[in-house]
């Protein structure tokens, strides 16, 4: 199985669930892999026959900003499913975490994955 990557996605958001937290944006950072395919895009050198990764952070990007979930975990959720039902691919791993958010840590967050992973058939 191929996986295509998006790394520390920081992107502003309002989340959390203090009242304090309400009135402002927070940055959360997303890491991505994604099962697809590549070798019809290495063998092409098109872009065409590739993930788009720039359409998929755009569209997170979009999706996040415009959110108010109080749960990291409410957003990741959200998240792994736009990249599911609007891209093609099978499964996906999706870390979510909010930087600064417990004093004494970088982040703090979510893990999940969601989909089916597909082994690599032989050629």
């Amino acid at each position: 199985m191929d996986l295509v990557f998006i790394e520390d996605l920081r992107i502003q958001t309002v989340i959390g669930v203090f009242d304090w937290e309400r009135e402002i944006t927070q940055t959360v950072s997303l890491d991505l892999q994604m099962a697809f395919d590549i070798s019809a895009a290495a063998a092409s050198d098109d872009i065409a026959d590739t993930l788009d990764y720039k359409a998929v952070s755009k569209r997170l990007i979009q999706f996040v900003e415009g959110s108010e979930f109080q749960l990291v975990e409410a957003l990741a959720e959200h998240c792994a499913a736009i990249v599911l039902e609007e891209f093609p691919v099978s499964w996906v791993y999706l870390k979510l975490s909010k930087p600064g958010a417990v004093r004494g840590s970088s982040a703090v967050g979510v893990i999940i994955e969601r989909g089916t992973k597909q082994p690599r058939t032989a050629r």
